[in-house]
């Protein structure tokens, strides 16, 4: 979609700590940029338990096959499973999906109030890690928390499609025990983002949003 161009205008992510796992999240765009190894993994992601299963599902032949599942082993994205099968490796995903998340701040935790304050004390009880534990009960301090994810995750002005909003909020929900459309639903009824046609966009003044 054109409007993903758009993610490119918002804050770039803290690199992963871990430099092995920054290495691998590196090479993900160059291991999916070969088409055989693109079809080869959709090919395991909807069933195919061998090589030879792999190359039919694929259109790959048996040397094309064996190559990209050999790259994509390498990288740990792929995995024989205790059956002796090939398989999608998606603790591997979320792993590089943890890495690639911004390194949370002591900034990105505290409030317009400061980091003493009680804005940001009510961030950093509800916001630890750069996910959301929980959503207050209390409708103040819930619309702080909002505020700050919508503050954190949206560039003023920026559209974004509903699939890349979706995106970026379920980081902010995993392991939590707010799902990522409730989450996407708040913050549309404070004002944080206004959605047209599957389109989003946080308004320029949207720090004065819900904080009535």
């Amino acid at each position: 979609m054109p409007n993903d161009r758009s993610d490119t205008s918002v804050r770039a992510s803290e690199p992963p700590s871990d430099p092995a796992q920054a290495s691998a999240l590196a090479a993900l765009p160059a291991l999916f940029a070969e088409e055989s190894r693109v079809r080869a993994f959709a090919a395991v992601a909807l069933g195919a338990g061998d090589t030879a299963q792999v190359a039919r599902a694929a259109g790959l032949s048996a040397k094309e096959a064996a190559g990209a599942l050999r790259r994509l082993r390498d990288q740990g994205v792929v995995t024989t499973g205790a059956d002796g099968e090939l398989a999608v490796a998606h603790d591997r995903f979320r792993e590089l999906a943890r890495a690639g998340r911004p390194a949370p701040q002591a900034a990105r935790d505290s409030g317009a109030a400061g980091d003493d304050g009680p804005a940001g004390i009510v961030v950093r009880t509800f916001v630890r890690d750069g996910r959301l534990v929980r959503l207050p009960a209390r409708w103040t301090r819930k619309k702080v928390v909002l505020r700050h994810i919508a503050e954190q995750t949206f560039a003023p002005g920026v559209e974004y499609p509903e699939r890349t909003v979706d995106e970026k909020l379920r980081a902010w929900c995993e392991d939590g025990e707010v799902d990522h459309v409730t989450l996407r639903r708040y913050l549309v009824d404070l004002g944080h983002l206004c959605r047209s046609e599957g389109v989003y966009c946080r308004p320029v003044d949207s720090d004065r949003a819900g904080t009535a």
